[in-house]
C-alpha cells in the first residue's frame, strides 16, 4: 500500500517524535498532526513540578526548538478526533471536518480520572494538561490554605512534594497502605512514605475519600474512616484512563488501550499507535503492556512511525525497557522494567539508610528490574541488561565490578 498521506492523532510527544522520523526517514506526502489542545506539543514532566511552583513559565517546556515549518504540517491543534472509519479511511474531527489518510497512527494519550461527582466543583483539579497545572498553580497562589492530595501514585506524590515545597499544609490521602505501592515494592515504598513525613506531609494511607464537601467551593473531604479533613484545594491524582472513547465504533481492538501487536502495528493495515493509548505484547517480558511514561512515549514513537513505513513488512518488534523516573524533593526516583516483587531483591549499591541506592530484582532466574534512588547513571547499564535479559547472577557480577 502506497502512503501517499498519513495522519498523526495526538499532538503528545509521541505524536511529535513520529512526525520528526517520518519526515528524516524520507516521507515527503501530506503529513497531518491533529491535536486536542490548542497548544504546540510540551513537555509534561515539570507540569507537577517547575511549572506548578512556578519556576517555569510555559514557553520553558516546549518540545520543539526548531523550526516547525521543516516539518511541513497541515498542523490542527484545538481539534479532537470523534470517529474513524476505516473502510473508507476516514478521519471525523470534532469541528465537522474530515481527513482522509492513507496511513494512520494513533497517539491520543489518556485522561485522567475524576472522582465520581467532583468534576466542576471549584477549588478541585486534576493534573494533566498544561491548562490544569496554570489552573492549579493560580489556585494555590490565590488560597494559600490546606491542599489535599488523593491518590498518592506518582503523580500525587509529586503534586504533595511541589506543594510542600511552595510552602503550604498538605494532606496526602491513599487507600493503599503505602505511597506508590503499585510500582514500589512495600520497603521503598514505606521509605518514600517516610520521606514525606519528614518534609511535613500529613500521610492518610488505608483511607479512601466517601465525598468531597462544600457548597460554591470544596471546603472539606469525608474520608473512609469516618474523619473529615479540611481543604482549600483538592488534587486528584487517581490513575488515568486511555483516549480510546472515539474510537469504539471504529472496529479496532481495544482492550485498556489500543492493541497492538510486538511491532506497534494493529490488525487493520496502515494503523500503528504510540504512547499511553497504545497496549502492545512486549518481546522481552512476553506480557501485554501498556505503558503511560516518557521514556516510553520518545521511543514508541519513533518506532511506531518506522513500523508504518515498513509498509506490509514485518518490521522490528518494539523491546525497549520501559523506564520512569519521578523527582520529589530531593529524590530522583528510577525504575527500570516492569512490576513484580515476588523473586529475590538485592541492594547492590549504596543503602536505604541513607537513601542513595540500588535494588537489582530477580524473576525467574534474570534481571527483572532495577530501582535506583539517587544513582542515576549507574541505571544506564542495568536497563540495558534487562533488555539483553541476563541473569541475576550476571547482574550481580557486574554490580560488584563496578563498585
Amino acid at each position: 500500500m502506497s502512503l501517499g498521506s498519513i495522519a498523526v492523532v495526538g499532538a503528545s510527544l509521541a505524536g511529535l517524535r513520529a512526525v520528526e522520523m517520518l519526515r528524516s526517514d524520507g516521507f515527503d506526502g501530506r503529513l497531518t498532526l491533529v491535536g486536542a489542545e490548542p497548544h504546540l506539543p510540551y513537555d509534561r514532566p515539570p507540569l507537577s513540578k517547575q511549572v506548578l511552583r512556578g519556576d517555569w513559565q510555559p514557553d520553558r517546556i516546549a518540545l520543539r526548538r526548531g523550526d516547525w515549518d521543516d516539518l511541513a504540517l497541515d498542523l490542527r491543534l484545538g481539534r479532537r478526533a470523534t470517529a474513524l472509519d476505516l473502510g473508507a479511511r476516514k478521519l471525523e474531527l470534532d469541528d465537522g471536518s474530515t481527513l482522509d489518510w492513507d496511513g494512520l497512527l494513533i497517539a491520543t494519550g489518556a485522561s485522567p480520572r475524576w472522582l465520581p461527582g467532583t468534576r466542576g466543583l471549584a477549588g478541585v483539579h486534576v493534573l494533566r494538561t498544561l491548562d490544569d497545572a496554570l489552573a492549579l498553580r493560580a489556585d494555590l497562589e490565590g488560597t494559600p490554605g490546606r491542599v489535599a492530595v488523593v491518590g498518592a501514585g506518582f503523580i500525587g506524590a509529586e503534586v504533595a512534594a511541589t506543594c510542600r515545597e511552595r510552602g503550604l499544609e498538605v494532606s496526602l490521602v491513599e487507600p493503599l497502605s503505602r505511597p506508590m505501592e503499585r510500582g514500589l515494592d512495600p520497603e521503598i515504598g514505606a521509605l518514600m512514605a517516610q520521606v514525606h513525613r519528614d518534609h511535613g506531609v500529613d500521610l492518610r494511607l488505608g483511607t479512601g475519600v466517601e465525598s468531597l464537601e462544600g457548597t460554591s467551593r470544596v471546603e472539606s473531604l469525608k474520608l473512609s474512616d469516618g474523619t473529615t479533613l479540611a481543604a482549600d484545594v483538592v488534587v486528584i491524582g487517581i490513575g488515568v484512563a486511555p483516549e480510546t472513547g472515539w474510537l469504539e465504533t471504529s472496529g479496532l481492538a481495544l482492550g485498556d488501550g489500543v492493541i497492538c501487536d510486538q511491532t506497534c502495528a494493529t490488525a487493520v493495515p496502515g494503523v500503528v499507535a504510540a504512547g499511553d493509548v497504545a497496549r502492545w505484547t512486549h518481546p522481552v517480558f512476553g506480557q501485554s503492556l501498556r505503558v503511560e511514561h516518557w521514556t516510553n512515549a520518545v521511543e514508541q514513537g519513533v518506532a511506531a512511525a518506522k513500523r508504518l513505513l515498513a509498509g506490509a513488512s514485518s518490521g522490528e518488534p518494539f523491546a525497549s525497557v520501559p523506564l520512569f523516573w519521578s523527582d520529589q524533593y530531593d529524590c530522583r526516583l528510577q525504575y527500570a522494567g516492569i512490576g513484580g516483587f515476588d523473586g529475590e531483591r538485592r541492594v547492590v549499591h549504596g543503602s536505604l539508610e541513607e537513601r542513595r541506592f540500588v535494588c537489582l530484582y530477580e524473576k525467574d532466574g534474570r534481571l527483572h528490574g532495577a530501582l535506583a534512588l539517587n544513582q542515576a547513571r549507574r541505571m544506564i547499564a542495568y536497563r540495558r541488561m534487562i533488555g539483553e535479559r541476563a541473569s541475576f547472577t550476571d547482574a550481580l557480577a557486574h554490580a560488584e565490578s563496578s563498585g
